[in-house]
């Protein structure tokens, strides 16, 4: 028979993804164990990064460390395995999950914590040539990538985002800050450095009212970041985003903050979901579609 410690297993509950709301799983079950049940964490990132502090991160005010929590620990204190792998496929019906290089695991119980990643690919060349803003790894991988470039270059230097949510509006504020940072230590002029903001929709910040608007729109122009808005990007180029409009503008960076989409595995997977392929869930994060399935933050449509 299966065992757990003393006790033998009764129940597999697996979590895929090692996001906020996993971590606060892993710590009440090392709190408060439940005896008969396995725990088993599936996640691609030992280092989970907060995804909170990412622009605390990016505009340097926060080291790696304070801004990753590292789950090794984390799931020795609620004893639970620790699978350092990407999920490849869900079988709801064998109620198995298909990982890259790992036999497939049982599960009786799920939970998905995986977050969103930009949705790129109704634009042509943005996964090519533009840095998502997630998964935040390889966010951060191609960031310290443009950090070293506008660092050792001595021409001026061009950062595009895309996308006027609050996510790219307080992206754009907190590159900027880094990099003019990093220009003044080098001893170069942070003019030359230029910011520029791109929006689909008619005005930055269309989720939020007209007085938080009118003042991000006085911050850009005071930190002199140019915003384009009611103009969407058509293509993205190595050199630069195409504008539905005919322009275009130059770039040395693209980042992508646009609309969110779920993972291919989760949209093939067969539980009900929205047009944007995240799992609907009630009020409990359960799936209304298999009991036995929970969905937590960006992934989890409620």
């Amino acid at each position: 028979m299966r065992k757990t410690g003393e006790s033998p297993i009764v129940k597999e509950l697996v979590l895929i993804g090692g996001g906020h709301s996993h971590v606060a799983v892993l710590k009440q079950f090392g709190m408060k164990p439940m005896p008969g049940l396995r725990l088993t964490l599936i996640t691609r990132d030992i280092h989970t990064p907060y995804s909170g502090m990412l622009p605390g991160y990016v505009a340097g005010h926060y080291t790696y460390d304070e801004s990753h929590i590292d789950l090794r620990p984390l799931a020795q204190f609620a004893n639970a395995r620790l699978y350092n792998s990407e999920v490849q496929g869900l079988d709801l019906e064998t109620q198995r999950i298909h990982c890259t290089d790992r036999p497939s695991i049982p599960f009786d119980t799920l939970s998905i914590n995986t977050g969103s990643r930009p949705n790129t690919i109704s634009v042509p060349g943005a996964k090519q040539f533009a840095l998502p803003v997630k998964p935040i790894d390889g966010f951060l991988q191609g960031w310290t990538e443009i950090v070293e470039q506008a660092r050792n270059t001595n021409d001026r230097f061009r950062v595009v985002v895309v996308g006027g949510g609050a996510g790219g509006v307080e992206l754009t504020l907190s590159i900027q800050f880094r990099l003019q940072n990093i220009l003044r230590s080098a001893g170069k002029p942070i003019d030359r450095l230029d910011c520029i903001l791109i929006s689909a929709s008619d005005e930055i910040l269309p989720t939020h009212n007209t007085r938080m608007r009118e003042k991000f729109m006085r911050v850009l122009a005071q930190r002199n970041i140019r915003s384009l808005a009611g103009n969407a990007a058509d293509r993205v180029t190595q050199h630069g985003v195409h504008m539905q409009d005919g322009a275009f503008v130059a770039a040395d960076a693209v980042l992508w903050v646009t609309s969110a989409s779920a993972p291919n595995w989760l949209q093939e997977s067969g539980l009900e979901a929205d047009q944007q392929g995240f799992v609907k869930v009630n009020n409990c994060l359960q799936s209304i579609s298999h009991p036995n399935v929970f969905a937590a933050g960006d992934v989890a449509s409620v």
